[in-house]
């Protein structure tokens, strides 16, 4: 009885939210490997102690992590059953939200280094020393190694009935005062300081067009603006849905399992930012390289026709 309320609840069928989960991951799984490959080759050769380039290096790892548990998923709703043990599918529930709030610190990081650096009129904010950005990210790594993972093994979907054939069914851990003020904190966090990014970027932005002339796209200026709305619209699209619904999912967890798994799921999709950002970086290239050469083709012009004259 219970099987048949979860499978029609919030008005989805189990079958119709399986195969929209695993269209989702297939996407972020193959859509965030080449991702990570492209980065990896676009920013090979980089400055090093730019903090800006220690965040999407840390990024990248992030992203790499979560997806190597994302075929555990797919194989889960292309089956219907989960038969790798309890442990590791909390594990697993875990990786999802390790993956959105360190993926979310990284890109506060980035963006306030980027807004520090355009406001103090720097190109970039970097290190001192080369041990620095090594020490920066170990230190964050640690914390997360020391602190989050012994609470997944320890604490996370401890409170939930074991199942040997199902998997992520935690909502029994709803019932816990502390993990809904978390959630709730969490929540609040998340969207308050993504919205006083993107007031900064739009700050910025309408800065940056008072100055700059046209052809607004030759300008460097605006494509390092463009970047930073990039990765906020990356926050708003893939973390927003999951963490506005779930204000709600957290008073009706058994009714709507399967809506929050596919709000889940759009977060998985952050991991095609930098497949998006390196299209972008070529997409740059090749409209640099065309103005370079319309502008070289307007100065011939007008030198032939000095010299006819």
């Amino acid at each position: 009885m219970e099987e048949e309320h979860n499978e029609t609840s919030c008005f989805i069928q189990r079958t119709t939210a399986n195969n929209l989960l695993i269209t989702v991951y297939f996407v972020t799984f193959f859509g965030g490997t080449t991702g990570i490959a492209l980065m990896i080759f676009l920013i090979t050769g980089a400055n090093r102690l730019s903090v800006t380039i220690t965040s999407v290096i840390n990024l990248l790892v992030v992203h790499g992590i979560f997806i190597v548990s994302v075929p555990f998923r797919i194989a889960y709703y292309f089956q219907n059953k989960w038969p790798y043990g309890p442990i590791f599918c909390r594990v697993v529930s875990a990786m999802s939200h390790i993956h959105i709030y360190i993926s979310f610190i990284f890109y506060v990081v980035l963006l306030t280094m980027r807004y520090v650096g355009f406001f103090k009129q720097k190109d970039s904010i970097a290190f001192y020393r080369t041990l620095h950005p090594f020490l920066v990210s170990g230190i964050v790594w640690f914390l997360v190694c020391v602190i989050i993972l012994p609470l997944v093994f320890t604490q996370y979907g401890t409170s939930a009935p074991l199942n040997e054939k199902e998997c992520f069914q935690f909502q029994a851990e709803f019932q816990i005062r502390a993990v809904l003020i978390m959630n709730y904190i969490f929540i609040t966090v998340i969207i308050l300081v993504v919205c006083l990014l993107l007031a900064v970027q739009i700050f910025i932005i309408v800065n940056v067009l008072r100055k700059i002339q046209r052809p607004i796209l030759a300008h460097q200026e605006i494509w390092v603006q463009l970047k930073s709305l990039f990765f906020i619209l990356v926050m708003i699209t893939c973390f927003f849905p999951f963490h506005i619904f779930r204000i709600y999912y957290l008073q009706h967890a058994k009714e709507c399992f399967y809506y929050n798994e596919i709000c889940l799921s759009i977060t998985a999709l952050s991991c095609l930012d930098f497949f998006f950002f390196a299209v972008a970086q070529f997409y740059k290239k090749s409209i640099c390289c065309f103005t370079s050469i319309s502008n070289n083709f307007e100065v011939s012009t007008i030198n032939v026709s000095c010299i006819s004259h």
